[in-house]
This record gives C-alpha cells, sequence and structure tokens, in this order.
C-alpha cells in the first residue's frame, strides 16, 4: 500500500520535474555513451528525469526488501501467538506433557513460563475472552465444573487428568456408568475414581464380589463393610477372621481406630463379635488398645477394663482411668468426651 502512494508520488514528481525543464530550461536534445555504446539522442528533460527513475527503482528495492523482512518477523510473531494459544489451553486443561519451539524472544519467555504453570479459571469463566479456542476451553471446563457431562476425547487428555476425572465422576453420578464397569477396567479409569466407585459398590455388593477388588479398598469403604454386618438391609455374614483380615490392610491411627469402633456400634455387629475383633486388633497392634478400651466402655464391660487398667503404667491411658473413676463416683459422662 505504501508503495504504491510513493510510486504515484514518484511518477508526479518526475512528470513535474521533466516538464519545468522541458519548458523552462532547454528543449534540447543530446545523446550519451554508456561505455562506448552511444544512446538515442533523447531530450535534455528525459536525461534529467532518468537519474531519479534510477533512484525511485533503487528506493522501490530496498523498500520491498525490508517489508518482506518486517512481514515475515511479523508472520513468526503470529505463528508465536498461535502457539501461545495453545499454551494456554493446555495449562487450562492440566495437560501434563507440554512442549513448544517459539520463533521470538518475547514469546519464549511467555511460552516457558505457561508450558510450567497450571491455570484455574476462577469467577465467571464464561466471559468471552474474544479467542474462539480459549472461550471454548473455559465453557468446557464451567461445564464439567457444574456437573455436565462433555466430550473431552478431542483433547486428548490423560485418564488422571483433574478434568478428565471430574467429567466421569459426573457421569457416574448421572447413572451413564455404573460401578461395575468403572471397577472392571482398571485402564480406563484412574484408581482414585475406582475407589470412589467402590465405597458405593460395597454398600450393596455380595461380600464374593467385594473380595474381587479388594486392592480398591479404603478406610472410607471399609466402614461401609463393616456397617453391614448383621445389619437388617444389605447384610454381610462375616467372620471375625475376615473382618480382621480387611482391617489389617491399612493403616490406622488410634483416632482412626476410635472412629472404626464408633461405626461398628452404630452398626449390626453383635456386642461379642466387636469385642473380639478389637481385642484381637489390639493383640496386634497397641494403636487399638484405646479403640478396644473404648468398645468395653461402650459395652458395659468393665471386668476388662479393670484388668488393662490396672496393669497399665501411670502415664498410660489417663483419660480412660478419669473416665473409669467419674463413673465409680456415678457421674456419668459420655465417654466420647474422653477420646
Amino acid at each position: 500500500m505504501y508503495i504504491k502512494r510513493y510510486t504515484i508520488a514518484a511518477l508526479i514528481l518526475m512528470g513535474l520535474l521533466g516538464a519545468y525543464v522541458f519548458s523552462y530550461v532547454t528543449q534540447e536534445s543530446m545523446t550519451l555513451d554508456l561505455f562506448g555504446i552511444p544512446l538515442p539522442a533523447l531530450s535534455i528533460a528525459v536525461w534529467v528525469v532518468v537519474p531519479v527513475g534510477i533512484l525511485y527503482l533503487a528506493s522501490v528495492v530496498h523498500m520491498s526488501f525490508y517489508s518482506l523482512l518486517g512481514s515475515m518477523k511479523l508472520r513468526k510473531y503470529e505463528k508465536d501467538f498461535d502457539k501461545i494459544i495453545d499454551a494456554i489451553v493446555e495449562a487450562y486443561l492440566g495437560k501434563k506433557s507440554r512442549s513448544h519451539t517459539f520463533k521470538t524472544e518475547r514469546y519464549t519467555l511467555l511460552g516457558t513460563l505457561l508450558e510450567n504453570t497450571a491455570l484455574f479459571p476462577i469467577g465467571n469463566t464464561t466471559a468471552l475472552t474474544g479467542n474462539e479456542k480459549v472461550d471454548g476451553v473455559l465453557k468446557i471446563i464451567e461445564n464439567v465444573k457444574a456437573g455436565e457431562v462433555v466430550d473431552l476425547k478431542p483433547f486428548n487428555l490423560r485418564n488422571e487428568n483433574e478434568l478428565v476425572l471430574q467429567n466421569k465422576r459426573n457421569k457416574y453420578k448421572k447413572g451413564e456408568l455404573t460401578a461395575e464397569t468403572i471397577l472392571s477396567n482398571g485402564t480406563k479409569y484412574a484408581d482414585v475414581l475406582r475407589e470412589e466407585a467402590f465405597v458405593d459398590y460395597v454398600k450393596t455388593a455380595p461380600y464374593s464380589n467385594i473380595e474381587k477388588y479388594k486392592t480398591l479398598l479404603t478406610k472410607e469403604s471399609l466402614y461401609s463393610i463393616i456397617a453391614r454386618v448383621n445389619a437388617h438391609e444389605y447384610t454381610l455374614d462375616m467372620n471375625t477372621e475376615e473382618l480382621l483380615v480387611l482391617v489389617k490392610t491399612l493403616d490406622f491411627t488410634k483416632k482412626e481406630f476410635i472412629k472404626l469402633s464408633r461405626v461398628v456400634a452404630k452398626g449390626g455387629m453383635i456386642p461379642e463379635q466387636r469385642i473380639r475383633l478389637f481385642e484381637m486388633l489390639s493383640d496386634e497392634n497397641e494403636d487399638a488398645i484405646d479403640a478396644y478400651l473404648y468398645t468395653l466402655f461402650d459395652l458395659e464391660m468393665l471386668a476388662p477394663v479393670d484388668e488393662i487398667l490396672d496393669n497399665a503404667q501411670d502415664d498410660e491411658y489417663q483419660n480412660f482411668k478419669a473416665y473409669r473413676a467419674l463413673k465409680a463416683c456415678n457421674k456419668n459422662f459420655s465417654i466420647e468426651l474422653f477420646v
């Protein structure tokens, strides 16, 4: 566009210069020798315009060259901008493997930062940014957060990707996936999602089916299993040894053993089995002794409590000793205040 304007202005200038020389200076003609070759006789006005024309052509070549360089540089920026958009999209999607090669220094810096950054949209992510790719991804993220199921296949995300997990979780909650489907396909569904499905699955599944996926056992799912022992609905008939095997699969702290005892107390397990379970656990793990004492107090089995507390060191089980002393004084407090 600028070369076109420059050309028009140059032609006007050459025309005016030639007309001025021809009209006001001289109308004579002359010939020149170029490297011994005689050139045709031309008006002096033409010979005056020729150097200007040569200068014009040289300047056009010069401008075209740098215009080409500018276009190439601008093209690099445009390509790098597209790559930056891709990097932003990948950061929003939470892709672990990200790599782009940038041609410009500024975009290289920004791209390197983006490739090592996780982006989390906050607030109203449906507000348009003006970029189709970014707006599309933000809309997808918003839909997944809202509990909808979207198509993530075009993005090639891994099974353990948080967005994929939530999308499959939404699908499961909507009933489009069954717990059995998730549990039986370890390559398609991440372990964290299978463990979540297992928590629901153990609430109704028979014990033979639960055993198939016991590698997914968590404390939460174990609580659901134990709550079903001798319960009125979805009853599980399990002996103490089978329960002990399940509990020993996981690592419990003192407080978690007590929580387990609470779960058992709310279930339908008979007192004898409750006592036997925590007695066996306390024999193998000292951290379970508090839960055993809790169980005995809850069932008012004070003779075994006395045997344990009387043989304990002075600084051991002080909370339970205090509770026993209050009970001996007919002070009725909840055992929950002492654990």
